[in-house]
């Protein structure tokens, strides 16, 4: 027999280091430190993370709002490049952005990391982008998991989840019952793919096409992997503003599905929204995506966000303060559409035109 089957079997045998786990939280506590709100409460550690609820107590009618996502296969380009504090960044977004859409103020989120092997340095890289994304929302960090899975992920192997909670009062929940026929459409940039659709874009982009992530691409100007890891853009401060300084009636946030059938989703029965794709030229990566996988415009619509990543349907007579608050907050954003009564269109939203040269 060999020394292994003579000797007790232990955690660490079976790949589960408990010491590096230990270190990962220390390395992290800086982080995690950054993001914290005045109601939070005790420190990183404890078995569940704790918010003050008196906090709500301003509240006439509170709405808890929660929310829960992942960023998909672009953890793949993360373990490819070895960069780890940026996909922080972009579960932030995909969680906290979807509970701005009704108007909520992001409160508080947990964490999810499950890795192969745990890398101290490597999990602390990616809670500190975790905890970058949590200031950038405006919520607290209170907690999460890293869970150690030998055999089934490889060493370098991880993925991420996340859960978030904010609250919104009973009378400012924003949504389909407030648009009306008239309304304008406002898009907010992308700061690229953001979180979706990567798994045809690594099929088109290195399968097909045969590119490799250290290619410097002109378009770009940097490399492959770089433009590809570009952190999602989070706008739930941004939502927020705009809520403060005018009125509101709904957001969408373009995730997967894409931008039609994301806005389509806060569009209510009877009317429609028209966007008109002449008011923006889509970035680089997605020209190539579509030219390198010789793929349809409209399969590249209903995957990707094409170059928004956020969508406000405001009042007519909002308009140029919505615009003005978000240029002063440095997002790029333009009057894409408007809201009409449905008529003969069957869908909530729809695309029309050509994209601006």
């Amino acid at each position: 027999m060999s020394e292994t089957e003579t000797t007790g079997a232990s955690y660490a045998a079976a790949g589960v280091d408990i010491e590096a786990g230990d270190r990962a939280v220390e390395l992290m506590k800086e982080w995690v430190r950054k993001t914290q709100r005045p109601e939070v409460l005790g420190g990183l550690g404890g078995f569940a993370g704790l918010f003050d609820a008196s906090a709500l107590k301003r509240y006439e009618r509170p709405l808890l709002a929660s929310a829960t996502d992942g960023v998909g296969t672009k953890v793949d380009i993360a373990r490819q490049m070895g960069v780890y504090d940026t996909i922080g960044h972009d579960l932030v977004a995909m969680v906290m952005d979807d509970i701005v859409v009704c108007g909520a103020e992001p409160l508080f989120m947990t964490d999810y990391i499950c890795v192969g092997k745990v890398h101290p340095e490597r999990v602390a890289a990616i809670v500190k982008g975790i905890a970058e994304g949590c200031v950038l929302a405006g919520c607290a960090l209170v907690g999460g998991e890293t869970a150690e899975h030998p055999g089934l992920l490889g060493p370098d192997d991880f993925d991420v989840a996340g859960a978030g909670t904010g609250v919104v009062e009973a009378d400012r929940l924003l949504g389909a019952d407030r648009i009306r026929s008239g309304d304008v459409v406002i898009a907010m940039a992308s700061s690229g793919l953001h979180s979706n659709g990567y798994s045809l874009v690594r099929h088109v982009l290195f399968d097909r096409a045969g590119m490799r992530l250290e290619q410097r691409v002109e378009e770009f100007g940097r490399t492959l992997g770089e433009e590809l890891l570009e952190p999602t853009r989070i706008y739930s401060l941004d939502c927020l503003a705009l809520t403060r300084t005018t009125e509101v009636h709904a957001f969408s946030h373009i995730t997967g599905g894409g931008l039609a059938a994301n806005l389509a989703r806060v569009i209510p029965d009877g009317l429609h929204a028209a966007v008109d794709r002449s008011t923006w030229t889509p970035g680089a990566v997605f020209d190539l995506v579509g030219t390198a996988g010789r793929v349809e415009r409209l399969e590249l619509e209903k995957t990707l966000n094409m170059g928004v990543g956020m969508m406000a349907v405001v009042p007519a007579d909002s308009v140029d303060v919505a615009l003005t608050t978000l240029a002063d907050r440095g997002v790029d954003a333009w009057i894409a559409g408007e809201i009409t009564e449905r008529g003969d269109h069957t869908t909530g939203a729809t695309l029309t035109g050509d994209y601006a040269a």
